[in-house]
């Protein structure tokens, strides 16, 4: 088994964290486990978009899925990933409010940047 060096872990971390999608995904199973169906909704994408979502949060390592009968939960793979997500949040500083859109239709220069 391939040991991932620091720079890469982080690095698939960053990558899990770059679509807002995802991030969303992550912020609430950082709350409570959830179904697909329900993650799709709150994400405001379908089924199948979320699908692809979570096949690449699998991927990574960070969550997990639990077989429920003819269901499947998600959850973060490690409860500690949900702490790291808080404490990321804490130290995060919008400084410009310009430069981060409260949502994707607000564009800067021509640029979506959240």
């Amino acid at each position: 088994m391939d040991t991932l060096t620091h720079h890469s872990v982080l690095a698939r971390f960053g990558y899990a964290l770059s679509d807002p999608v995802r991030a969303c995904v992550l912020l609430a199973l950082r709350d409570a486990p959830s179904y697909p169906g329900e993650l799709a909704e709150l994400a405001g994408v379908s089924k199948q978009r979320l699908s692809n979502h979570l096949t690449c949060l699998r991927g990574c390592g960070l969550v997990v899925a639990v077989p429920e009968g003819r269901r499947v939960r998600y959850e973060l793979a490690d409860r500690r990933l949900g702490d790291a997500l808080t404490a990321l949040l804490d130290v995060v500083v919008v400084s410009e409010v310009e430069c981060c859109c409260a949502t994707r239709e607000n564009h800067v220069d021509g640029r979506v940047c959240c």
